[in-house]
């Protein structure tokens, strides 16, 4: 068994356990569309590094929010208040 296999896509479809048997016995397998490498499928844990992402992923920092001088709310008044925004009333308590 090579360390490296390329499969079709169309046999990824068909025989999906059979190749992901030879994924958790330790080989890659290139996964192909008409004889063109579409993507792999690797072993857990045989990756290194950071995935390669063609979007940020990172977090952007700290906002610098201005202080607009409204009321300062905590967590829970933000919550309710955006609740209310929604449209739909919050239902109505009723006694018994």
């Amino acid at each position: 068994m090579s360390d490296n296999a390329e499969v079709p896509l169309r046999e990824l479809n068909q025989q999906t356990s059979r190749v992901l048997a030879r994924v958790a016995a330790g080989e890659t397998v290139t996964i192909t569309k008409d004889g063109v490498p579409i993507g792999d499928i690797v072993p857990r844990g045989a990756l290194t590094g950071p995935p390669a992402y063609p979007f940020r992923t990172d977090p952007m920092g700290d906002l610098d929010l201005p202080d607009l001088g409204g009321p300062v709310l905590d967590d829970d008044e933000i919550e309710t208040t955006l609740r209310g925004m929604g449209g739909a009333a919050a239902p109505e308590e009723t006694d018994g």
